[in-house]
């Protein structure tokens, strides 16, 4: 055999090899699922729906923005049950971005089990992972994160939770 056959010889066995690792490492088979299929695409199937009768998820909790009081509640989250173990609390607001009213919190909240992101809209109640923090916002966010967890609600118009410098969560009676 010549140079040249060798060559071509060894281009070819290194061709089939790489062939053979991708085919062996790609499943093909109808019955797995692909990769991206999770739990988060199959938790919407697997709930029934709720009707506001049957559903109690959601927890009531007494509010004041700057000693007024407002509904609000927090939703069934681990976080939002973690964060209901802190009550009472009153804490000093300050302004982030003219969308939020943040305020820092005495501890870390869990993070496990958190709900998929959605972007937070005014009077979301929410926990920042990353830096610990409660933060309410005060005017729609721009998009979902998962960083961010939505703890509850206040019922509340923009202005007021816009200018709010104090707040205090309690547990309903």
């Amino acid at each position: 055999m010549n140079a040249a056959t060798l060559r071509a010889l060894a281009r070819a066995a290194t061709a089939t090899a790489v062939l053979l690792t991708v085919a062996a490492c790609t499943d093909t088979s109808p019955t797995s699922p692909p990769a991206t299929s999770s739990a988060r695409q199959q938790t919407p199937t697997a709930q029934a729906p709720t009707t506001p009768s049957d559903r109690n998820s959601d927890m009531d909790i007494r509010v004041t923005l700057d000693g007024r009081p407002v509904d609000a509640t927090l939703n069934d989250s681990p976080a939002a049950r973690d964060f209901a173990d802190l009550l009472p609390l009153t804490l000093d607001l300050e302004d982030f971005h003219q969308t939020e009213r943040i305020a820092d919190l005495p501890r870390r909240l869990t993070t496990s089990g958190a709900p998929e992101p959605a972007a937070p809209k005014a009077g979301d109640l929410t926990y920042y992972a990353p830096w610990g923090n409660l933060a309410l916002f005060c005017r729609d966010g721009d998009s979902a994160n998962a960083d961010l967890l939505i703890l509850g609600h206040i019922d509340a118009d923009t202005d007021r939770l816009a200018e709010a410098d104090r707040i205090t969560i309690e547990a309903a009676p």
